[in-house]
């Protein structure tokens, strides 16, 4: 632990700045050509009366503002907080996280002398986000550690997330979902296209389905008075495991769960269209070897080659969800993996978990609150009344980030690319969103989560609502296997305890009258 180290020690210096009555535009610029996620409005002393910040180009987006004549004192978050570069830097990380700010000022003697941020204040400074005290016990556990891992993180304060050691959303940026298959499942990323070959030449025929399988999958379409499909692949992938033979993993060794893991993860996909298809009175469409994983999922949907952008961006939305720390559905796969079940249980397990409405459900909401509200015209209006009856804004918020949620960010531009109708509504009703709840919940900080985007990019992608759940399903299979992996590689029974809070006992058993 490193009490003693204080800001000076870890703040960046010299700060990037703008004056007050630059534009919007020349800060955009100024962040984009140095890298920042801020720039501190400084007057004529170089003192800081103001900071902009990425959150604050988004609104001036959102608004249809023309940046290159909006001036930085119009957007700017005035008076800005600000530290003192002796202070220790767990003060200034109690500070920054008591009121979501990402970056605050140093300033010494009135005088800006640095900056500091979220991010060097967790990573350098190495200070433990969890402010619970040991003998508590918070619901649904939250800030409990309750194994370690090297698959990934997340750092809800800094709107970070990883997975090994790489920025997840830099990788959606740069990779085929397919090296970050590998990366997760092998701890590295091909370093070679011969390497990225040789992966995706192990996938392709593990994507085609096994004729017990193929045999029974109409019956599970048909089940049911309605189809839900999430409920169908569940079933599918338990016929699935037990039509390959998956063994428990307590009684085999890592290479016959490594084929387990990849073939799973290889059908899940294929299982998701059959299905889908199969209930519409349509015969699946066979999986295609030169096709990448999302484009393959899109042809085998609708029976036609995709878009190249809309493939590309299906993909970066897949590669973004692969996993994302110890949410409900992945430490479902690792209790059931930690009693030495075999992998289809865990996973099967796991889509149980995501099938809950407030696990894997939203995107298709998201796109429903859009729906409701139709028009600009109608959003403030609607809003408000959902925020006063005290409803759930679906799309927004998020049980880890008290900033900018990272996957909304990126999905926002890769919803942009795609453009329609659906995108100026979306951002529209977010900047009033954000607006109304400043109002209305002061002090209260709600930004758009990872579905508030994500239903804009599959709908405009083709991919209908119904499989909305089942698309995230089928790219955090992916992330499931890495921990069924991981957990039974040093595996030990999960068996946490629970604090009694009944009747004292013991009370006598009363006699039957």
């Amino acid at each position: 632990m490193t009490n003693e180290r204080t800001v000076a020690d870890i703040m960046s210096a010299p700060v990037v700045t703008v004056r007050p009555s630059d534009s919007v535009a020349q800060a955009a610029a100024r962040m984009r050509e140095r890298r920042v996620g801020s720039v501190v409005v400084v007057d004529g002393d170089e003192r800081p009366i103001g900071i902009l910040t990425e959150r604050d180009m988004i609104r001036v987006a959102a608004a249809g503002t023309d940046a290159s004549a909006a001036k930085v004192s119009e957007w700017m978050t005035p008076d800005p907080d600000t530290t003192a570069p002796g202070v220790e830097a767990r003060a200034a990380f109690a500070s920054l996280a008591e009121h979501g700010y990402r970056h605050i000022p140093v300033v010494d003697g009135g005088r800006l002398v640095g900056i500091v941020s979220m991010r060097d204040l967790m990573r350098i400074a190495m200070i433990q986000p969890a402010a619970a005290q040991a003998h508590e016990v918070p619901k649904g556990l939250e800030g409990v550690v309750v194994a370690e891992t090297t698959v990934g993180d997340v750092r809800g304060l800094e709107g970070f997330y990883h997975y090994r050691e790489y920025d997840a959303v830099e990788l959606a940026r740069t990779r085929p979902l397919e090296d970050v298959w590998q990366l997760m499942f092998d701890g590295r990323l091909p370093a070679s296209v011969a390497e990225r070959e040789a992966f995706a030449a192990r996938v392709r025929p593990r994507r085609t389905l096994p004729d017990p399988v193929r045999e029974v999958l109409p019956a599970i379409a048909r089940a049911g008075e309605s189809f839900v499909p999430l409920d169908a692949l569940r079933t599918a992938v338990s016929h699935y495991a037990a039509a390959l033979g998956f063994r428990p993993s307590h009684d085999i060794g890592h290479d016959e769960l490594y084929d387990d893991a990849l073939s799973t993860c290889a059908v899940v996909p294929t299982l998701i269209t059959a299905l889908w298809r199969l209930r519409r009175g349509l015969e699946p469409v066979e999986p295609r070897d030169d096709l990448g994983y999302a484009a393959n999922y899109l042809y085998m949907m609708h029976g036609a080659e995709p878009r190249p952008e809309h493939a590309a961006a299906v993909e970066k939305y897949l590669i973004s969800t692969i996993d994302h720390g110890f949410n409900a559905s992945t430490f479902t796969a690792r209790v059931i993996t930690s009693t030495g079940a075999d992998l289809g249980a865990a996973v099967v397990g796991a889509i149980g978990a995501l099938s809950g409405p407030l696990h894997g459900g939203a995107p298709s909401r998201a796109l429903q609150m859009l729906d409701e509200i139709g028009v600009p015209e109608r959003a403030e209006a609607w809003l408000r009344a959902a925020v006063e009856r005290g409803d759930r804004l679906m799309g927004f918020g998020h049980r880890v980030y008290k900033t900018d949620d990272p996957r909304s960010l990126m999905l926002r531009e890769v919803a942009e690319s795609l453009g329609g109708e659906k995108l100026e509504l979306a951002r529209h009703i977010e900047a009033t969103a954000v607006r109304v709840l400043e109002e209305l919940k002061p002090g209260r900080r709600l930004y758009t989560n990872v579905e508030f985007y994500a239903g804009i990019v599959m709908d405009a992608a083709g991919v209908p609502r119904e499989l909305f759940t089942p698309t995230f399903a089928a790219s955090r299979v992916i992330g499931w296997c890495t921990h069924v992996l991981e957990q039974a590689a040093d595996n030990r029974l999960i068996r946490p305890s629970a604090q009694y809070v009944g009747p004292e006992p013991p009370v006598p058993v009363p006699a039957i009258a």
